[in-house]
């Protein structure tokens, strides 16, 4: 496969290692996982060159795109947040917090100048040939296309797609005369006061809604098919504010926090597996104690899944809770029959009246950025191929995706292969070469291939629809996002870098990057 210059010209690996816009790495998003795997090339791989691509036009990837109101952290920020920067703020974080926190990070470790914002990626084609990967790109609003060459692809975009939730199709939706909005898409001007409003979810999306706009619409109803698990919590963590009290520095508090939410993550999850109906008891005894004895817990908030079989949702002081036991909102757990002139009516006959209909509904899933990516002239299709580890893929070289945790917070995975991608690079010197790729290793030829995830062990639906489309994995755990950290943890910086399944290639002597 040949490269080309911006020009048009064939380019070569020499060539386009003297181009300007050549770079070692290059990373995909600068959202919470971007700036994460920045600070990583920045600290562990000073002398590699790398940029950073940005589709919109500012940092925070869904902490600058969701605008929807009362957005924040579902995960408490000691474990969401950087391991190497303090966390001083409420466990629970808005968008606007997270953000200053991510501009923080940037600013301290030199990082802006890496990053090309209103750059969206159109492809993606790695050469064999040449050990490189080049990506074309559309930049600012009038789309001009540049073309970058790189030796390694960090996929950091995320795993849904930010320009379009996912709706259902109701019947009657057209027949609807007020507003249908979805909160990934909220509109700046949306005015909620004095109105009737319907929010169809159950989700974290849902349960951060409701009680932010109860006190500004007349009434707002949480309508639910069936319901979901919620954690009621104070929105403080009280061991790190003694820590603060007693002058312990920020950075060893953000440890000792850290540490302390992990223990508790790691115990509320075993909890979930060993004795499901105590966890599940003590959940309901948390939002009875909001709503009262009289309140039908049992239909409205008593799932039909153990905890954690799906996303097990914070709410921080119960304000959720609170919203409802106020009468300032309410919640409904129904099916809708169809959409009418005038709200919702359900199937138990049940008319919900709406001026606005707030589809929480969940997202599209998409894979790697939805990118078109090629490996010598044949298009990729990663449900075809297995996954090592959930980051690399088979017949594709040089390239990682982040791909977070469910049960934990998305953040410590970014870690984790943030160290385990600066040691590969690292190990790629050592040796020599410029192409890893990994391959089922010979005892593998008879393993059985498995989707992406095992629904008995999570299956929220935006993953349930889109599974057709996910890399697969395979029986042994070295063929699976195990979506265990405290696993990981231990066995990720011990991974045997010349172990069968990495196959390494070099080509003649090349020219480094121009940094």
């Amino acid at each position: 496969m040949r490269e080309f210059s911006q020009e048009g010209h064939a380019m070569t690996r020499s060539e386009a290692e003297r181009h300007q816009e050549h770079f070692d790495v290059i990373v995909v998003g600068a959202g919470i996982t971007g700036i994460n795997a920045a600070y990583h090339l920045a600290k562990q791989r000073p002398d590699n060159s790398f940029l950073v691509l940005e589709t919109f036009e500012t940092f925070g990837g869904t902490w600058w795109s969701h605008k929807y109101p009362g957005i924040r952290s579902d995960s408490d920020l000691y474990t969401f947040g950087y391991s190497f920067k303090p966390w001083v703020g409420p466990p629970i974080a808005t968008a606007e917090e997270i953000r200053a926190y991510m501009g923080e990070v940037i600013e301290e470790n030199d990082i802006a100048r890496h990053i090309q914002y209103s750059h969206t990626i159109t492809g993606a084609r790695y050469s064999s040939k040449d050990k490189l990967w080049t990506v074309t790109v559309k930049s600012g609003k009038g789309g001009k296309q540049k073309v970058y060459t790189c030796t390694f692809l960090w996929m950091c975009q995320g795993y849904y797609n930010p320009e379009q939730g996912y709706t259902p199709e109701w019947d009657g939706m057209d027949d609807f005369q007020g507003e249908i909005i979805h909160p990934q898409t909220w509109p700046e001007d949306t005015d909620l006061s004095g109105k009737r409003v319907v929010c169809i979810g159950s989700g974290a999306t849902a349960a951060t809604l409701v009680p932010a706009i109860a006190g500004e619409c007349s009434h707002v109803t949480l309508l639910q098919r069936s319901p979901t698990y919620f954690f009621p919590a104070e929105n403080r963590n009280e061991l790190a504010d003694e820590l603060r009290r007693i002058g312990v520095s920020d950075e060893l508090v953000h440890e000792i926090a850290r540490k302390k939410a992990l223990f508790d993550q790691d115990e509320t999850c075993q909890r979930c597996l060993t004795e499901p109906d105590v966890v599940k008891a003590e959940l309901l005894e948390a939002a009875k104690a909001y709503l009262g004895p009289d309140f039908d817990i049992k239909t409205h908030f008593t799932p039909n899944y153990r905890p954690w079989q799906q996303r097990l949702a914070f709410i921080p002081d119960g304000d959720l809770f609170q919203g409802v036991a106020s009468g300032a909102a309410s919640v409904v757990t129904d099916e809708i029959e169809r959409f009418t002139k005038t709200g919702i009516l359900l199937k138990s006959g049940q008319h919900l009246d709406a001026d606005i209909i707030i589809t929480a509904t969940g997202f599209n899933l998409s894979v790697l950025g939805g990118i078109p990516f090629e490996v010598d002239g044949e298009p990729v299709d990663f449900s075809q191929t297995v996954t090592y580890r959930g980051m690399m893929f088979t017949g594709v070289p040089n390239m990682v995706w982040v791909f977070g945790y469910f049960r934990a917070s998305w953040t410590l995975r970014v870690d984790l292969v943030g160290d385990f991608v600066c040691r590969l690079l690292q190990h790629m010197d050592a040796k020599g070469v410029e192409e890893v790729r990994v391959d089922l290793r010979e005892k593998d030829k008879d393993m059985k291939i498995l989707p992406w995830m095992d629904s008995d062990n999570f299956n929220p639906g935006y993953l349930m629809r889109s599974m057709h489309l996910m890399p697969k994995r395979g029986e042994d755990p070295v063929w699976a996002h195990t979506q265990d950290y405290w696993q990981e943890r231990e066995e990720l910086p011990l991974v045997d870098l010349d172990a069968e399944e990495f196959v390494y290639s070099r080509q003649g002597a090349v020219a480094r990057s121009v940094a």
